[in-house]
């Protein structure tokens, strides 16, 4: 069972377990949680190494509090900083997949004092204006101003994605690619190939837009959008420890 985090009311759910040296926050995707593949291998990889480790579910998202369809970025962010304010000792890695990763970003500017590394996995900044409401139809983008709300299919469930307008509006407000981009801190970003919802275009101009010292971008041939496979696992685990000295 997993221990939870009051906070305004909300209730964060957590796992987190202790170890020594610096700790590895994983911030999952969009309307993903905790409990995937890539959350539960590296927190066994953590305990094998005794390192500190958390992962946690966003509001709306697998057993927080709230309806996913009330959150958006700026929320889920807010979500993120008050998990590793409260939860977690000194400066950290910061494990962001897919959504993950911009969240991950968004903590980076607003708590710098509270990261030590950073390793994005298929990061996906700015997805909301970039990805989504830029390739929406007009029809589309009629339909989400005048009901609120937009349904698109997902590869990843039989449920639909439900994109509210709130989403889209607060997602300018979160924008990371647009605005100087400071990761003065060992910084990793993992990206497959054949990754058919974040391009590997993406990848390219967050690696071109970021600054710092130590920023490096690693494309896996033929790796999908989930990233884990026993080799994509260790990819992420070696950045972990890149970063982590």
């Amino acid at each position: 069972m997993p221990s939870f985090l009051e906070m305004d009311n909300r209730r964060i759910a957590y796992h987190k377990i202790d170890g020594q040296g610096v700790g590895i926050v994983f911030l999952g995707g969009f309307k993903s949680d905790m409990d995937g593949t890539k959350a539960i291998h590296l927190q066994e990889w953590a305990r094998t190494n005794n390192r500190p480790f958390m992962r946690f579910d966003y509001t709306g998202h697998g057993q927080s509090s709230g309806d996913f369809v009330d959150g958006c970025i700026g929320d889920w962010a807010r979500d993120a900083m008050d998990a590793i304010d409260a939860l977690t000792d000194g400066p950290q890695v910061l494990v962001g997949s897919s959504m993950g990763g911009w969240i991950s970003l968004l903590v980076c500017r607003a708590l710098p004092s509270k990261v030590h590394g950073l390793v994005g996995i298929a990061a996906a900044p700015d997805f909301t204006e970039d990805s989504m409401w830029a390739n929406f139809s007009e029809d589309q983008r009629r339909i989400l101003l005048e009901d609120g709300q937009l349904d698109l299919p997902s590869e990843y469930s039989d449920d639909p994605y439900i994109i509210t307008k709130k989403l889209i509006e607060d997602g300018r407000n979160q924008l990371v690619l647009r605005k100087p981009l400071s990761l003065h801190f060992p910084s990793r970003f993992l990206q497959g190939t054949a990754d058919a919802d974040v391009d590997q275009s993406v990848a390219l101009q967050l690696l071109d837009h970021a600054s710092g010292d130590d920023i490096r971008l690693t494309l896996l041939k033929g790796a999908d959008h989930r990233f884990s496979t026993p080799e994509c696992l260790n990819m992420v685990t070696d950045a972990i420890d890149q970063v982590s000295v």
